[in-house]
């Protein structure tokens, strides 16, 4: 349980902040009670008010390949706070960051920077429509694009039988205050599913601005793709005339150089970025086709932001290129390597574990435990019908105990970064044996 400083800032939070939080994902909706309230990081490691320290495997969301406070991105975020924070100007590592981008990734001529993957996603769908002038968006069931309107349904779990047939889901707003009509026009697909996929474009396709997907399934802890389901989806696209979107938020600078694009020989028409992308602080992209990235020019689709292309932020997503792309992209080998150590793990402990059915899945530096006795979970309606999230939660707050700190929500997942070691993987599963044991 959370020490008694964190207890008491939770006491202290709650009077002033909602949930004593700002965002769900940290609050007791997730932790069932006070999360931990943390002082600061220090390369793998982070340490919370009561003086407690942690393995982490949560990495901010994904956002540190790093790891914390890497003294290079010290460094840097020093200096150039020191010559001012933000300007709203054009800048110099602007440009060079774009430059960089856009010669790491081969489907991408051009590039607009935002702050979260939630602007970037809505700046997405708008291109999309204003480029192909259609109105409908095909999205998939449990993808999550950020928490805007149009797209902020079927993204949470719910119970099997409100989801619908599976050749017609049920579509769910995953929020009060959303109005139909925002989502009228948002069409929801099984994933993973070919002849859901086939279906769905031939009733909808030549009406469809985009079809958008992550590449990972990341919003469900992780499920990977069937080999050849994102090759014929953007066959399709091409076919239908939609814009292929995929969805880099997550898997961005974290399952390779090029993300999912790259791992699956992908060439969309359009990508978004965030966590990782920032190093730490918050930074966002649209990139894409220069045909299509053309509709922002002169605000033919809009897209403002005093904090687009912060200073800082960039400054650092220039350190943390630089880091991982040197000695010919040794640091995505790293994170690579350490996840697939740590997945090997896990699944040694979860094969001579005779009390707790579980299963691993990972990819390259990305991984979840789902506890369930299927042996794969292959798409969202596997996650709501047998993952059992409650006992994912004892698990990862058993864990804390222990000093490994994972987020307890089963929806999540934990990635390695490449300050991650060895030891830290021995430990993590040393921790986890024990738990085991003792879990109910």
């Amino acid at each position: 349980m959370a020490g008694p400083k964190s207890q008491s800032l939770f006491e202290r939070g709650q009077k002033v902040l909602v949930e004593g939080v700002s965002s769900a994902s940290r609050g007791p909706a997730t932790f069932g009670g006070a999360p931990r309230y943390m002082s600061h990081g220090e390369g793998a490691r982070l340490y919370d008010v009561d003086g407690r320290e942690y393995i982490d495997w949560m990495m901010a969301f994904g956002a540190l390949p790093l790891g914390h406070a890497h003294p290079k991105v010290v460094e840097v975020i020093a200096r150039e706070a020191a010559r001012g924070t933000h300007f709203a100007t054009a800048l110099e590592v602007e440009v060079e960051v774009a430059e960089m981008l856009v010669a790491l990734l081969p489907h991408v001529d051009k590039v607009r920077f935002a702050n979260t993957g939630t602007e970037a996603a809505m700046a997405a769908f708008r291109l999309a429509r204003g480029h192909t002038g259609r109105r409908k968006i095909i999205k998939f069931e449990g993808h999550y694009h950020g928490w805007w309107d149009s797209v902020l349904i079927n993204t949470n779990p719910y119970p099997p039988t409100l989801l619908g047939h599976p050749n017609d889901p049920i579509r769910i707003p995953d929020s009060s205050g959303i109005p139909e009509e925002a989502w009228k026009d948002t069409i929801v697909v099984r994933w993973n599913d070919f002849d859901a996929l086939e279906r769905a474009m031939a009733l909808h396709g030549d009406q469809a601005a985009c079809v958008v997907t992550e590449g990972v399934m990341s919003n469900m802890g992780v499920i990977p793709p069937k080999p050849g389901y994102l090759n014929r989806m953007q066959e399709l696209c091409r076919t239908h005339g939609a814009l292929f979107y995929l969805d880099e938020t997550v898997t961005g600078f974290r399952l390779a150089a090029g993300g999912c694009a790259e791992l699956y020989g992908l060439t969309p028409d359009i990508v978004t970025y965030g966590k990782a992308l920032g190093g730490g602080l918050p930074m966002a992209m649209i990139g894409g086709r220069a045909e299509v990235m053309a509709g922002l020019e002169w605000g033919k689709v809009l897209h403002f932001g005093t904090h687009n292309a912060g200073r800082l932020a960039l400054h650092v997503t220039k350190v943390m290129l630089e880091t991982m792309l040197a000695d010919d992209q040794a640091g995505f080998r790293r994170i690579k390597n350490l996840g697939k150590a740590m997945t090997d793990e896990i699944r040694n402990l979860a094969k001579h574990s005779n009390r707790h059915g579980m299963v691993v899945q990972g990819v390259n530096s990305m991984f979840q435990i789902f506890f369930t006795d299927r042996p794969e979970i292959s798409d969202y309606r596997d996650f709501c019908t047998h993952v059992d999230r409650m006992k994912f939660r004892d698990f990862a707050l058993r864990l804390m105990e222990k000093g490994v700190y994972m987020n307890p929500s089963a929806t999540l997942h934990s990635l390695s970064s490449i300050v991650h070691t060895e030891a830290d993987i021995a430990a993590t599963a040393s921790a986890m044996a024990e738990v085991l044991e003792e879990m109910p």
